[in-house]
């Protein structure tokens, strides 16, 4: 087959996670992404910032290309020396034009590889409760198209009736007909069936009734694509099995305030539940303006008593600076670690120092109880690892222990210019359920980026609090907090919400 420049890949039904291992490493690697419809944002971003983004989605007869067109784009992207990822719904040869792709490409001389996608059959049935096989009800399954039901078509309804259970896909316009043509050739009416749309994300939505009535009840509950009908005596293990609607923030939409890069923790944790996670930095965070101070400092390490951390970022910054200084772990000397919180402890680790202190309580006031706790402070040096808009009660409280505190902003926080169009049109339309703030400053930049309109856009959503500081934030901007984490972490918050949704 030769070298490879097209990947043929498949992206999976819906849920960005149920990508493969394998999709995402060429994804990684790729120049350009050819993608279709409902593929998950997510995904795209596995690929590098620079790759070139081609869509060529077909969606209710509306091509944004058609199919010769993207073979071509595939050859000519490839004969230019590029990698390229063509990202495909579901499996890329089950209903998904793999084979004309590859055809094409085989026929042009590009070498080519499959990366096999979970197609829409079995990503639904799973997320539905439904198994496709099952040795009490069925041991023959079939796969197909609902884009086929004209009196032309190449179908053997008889023989198709005759398998245990049957999979409908791209069938919700010909429902009625396909459902009749499979009772006209011998299948009971009785037959339990489901229709199982949007499979695996948070929009999903499941209707079970049987066979004769499935079209009808699809239509009743406003059933749209992308859907797959399920047709066999497994179907009627829906209700008893089914998990995936069950998860305790299914169907929830939540905004994530996280920087970018920081948000995917809580993002993934949200989606595990069955939330749909929509990430809209309120903060950017970058290097100070002058590294003065900050390069004063990292060269005079071994001088500090303490080396106090209050933030992720603030790691992040410090270790990121003594690289760029030729300084590494041993520039430390004998000077004790305090991190503010497990995530915090958790980042220092990664980096290879174990920090010596870490309060029971993750604010910055039992931060300094703590570290007061540790020993006698007078003269004893200090440096505050922080950021640009730190407050001042911790070297406050550290100064009034007699403590020489030095306090340096070692990272600048912004505010982004505006906030992404889908989490603002989720806000205007009222479909936010929840929006999440893990810091004061989140807050102040997400309700000034909203305007005068921000109590109004906020009113039909809770608002969840890591921390009382934070939560104080939120009342000083005229609105009232949902709930605040217990335990002042990322799993704290989601904990949180999940305890007002039970």
């Amino acid at each position: 087959m030769g070298v490879a420049r097209v990947y043929l890949v498949g992206a999976g039904p819906g849920d960005p996670g149920l990508l493969t291992l394998r999709g995402r490493d060429v994804l990684g690697r790729a120049d350009v992404v050819v993608y279709d419809a409902l593929i998950a944002e997510p995904l795209l971003d596995l690929a590098p910032g620079g790759a070139e983004r081609v869509y060529v989605g077909k969606r209710s007869g509306r091509h944004a290309m058609s199919q010769d067109g993207i073979n071509q784009l595939l050859i000519d992207r490839a004969r230019a020396g590029k990698t390229v990822v063509r990202l495909k719904g579901g499996d890329p040869f089950i209903f998904g034009r793999g084979g004309e792709e590859a055809e094409a490409l085989a026929d042009a001389g590009i070498g080519f590889r499959v990366v096999p996608g979970i197609t829409a059959a079995a990503a639904a049935a799973a997320c539905a409760g439904i198994p496709l096989t099952d040795r009490r009800y069925a041991s023959s399954v079939a796969f197909v198209t609902g884009h086929e039901a004209d009196a032309a078509d190449r179908i053997n309804w008889q023989a198709l009736a005759g398998i245990d259970t049957v999979v409908i896909y791209m069938g919700v316009g010909n429902l009625d007909r396909v459902v009749s043509r499979l009772i006209q050739a011998g299948r009971d009416g009785s037959t339990p069936a489901a229709i199982v749309a949007s499979a695996s994300t948070p929009r999903q939505r499941v209707v079970a009734a049987r066979l004769d009535e499935l079209a009808g009840a699809a239509a009743a509950a406003g059933i749209t694509p992308p859907a797959v009908a399920i047709v066999g005596k497994v179907a009627a293990l829906a209700g008893k099995l089914a998990w995936f609607e069950r998860l305790p923030l299914f169907g929830r939409t939540v905004i994530v305030t996280r920087p970018q890069g920081q948000a995917g923790q809580l993002s993934r944790r949200l989606a595990e539940l069955g939330a749909a996670a929509i990430e809209a930095p309120a903060i950017v965070i970058g290097p100070p303006e002058d590294l003065t101070a900050v390069d004063a400092a990292l060269r005079r390490l071994g001088e500090f008593d303490w080396i106090v951390f209050t933030s992720v970022n603030g790691v992040d910054a410090f270790v990121h600076r003594c690289w760029q200084l030729g300084l590494d772990g041993r520039s430390l000397g004998s000077a004790r670690v305090a991190a503010v919180g497990p995530a915090t402890a958790e980042g220092l680790r990664r980096n290879f120092i174990a920090p010596d202190l870490v309060p029971e309580t993750f604010t910055t006031e039992a931060l300094a109880e703590a570290i007061r706790a540790a020993g006698e402070l007078s003269g004893r040096r200090l440096l505050l690892a922080r950021a640009d808009i730190a407050g001042a009660g911790l070297p406050e409280a550290l100064r009034s222990a007699g403590a020489d505190v030095e306090d340096v902003a070692f990272y600048r926080t912004g505010r982004p210019d505006s906030l992404p169009e889908e989490a603002a049109a989720a806000l205007r339309e009222g479909r936010v359920d929840w929006v999440t703030f893990a810091s004061p400053s989140a807050v102040d930049n997400f309700v000034a980026l909203l305007g005068p309109e921000a109590a109004d856009l906020l009113a039909g959503a809770k608002l969840a609090a890591i921390g009382p500081v934070t939560a104080e934030a939120v009342r000083a901007r005229g609105l009232t907090p949902t709930t605040v984490a217990r335990t002042h972490t990322i799993d704290g918050l989601v904990e949180a919400i999940v305890q007002v949704e039970a």
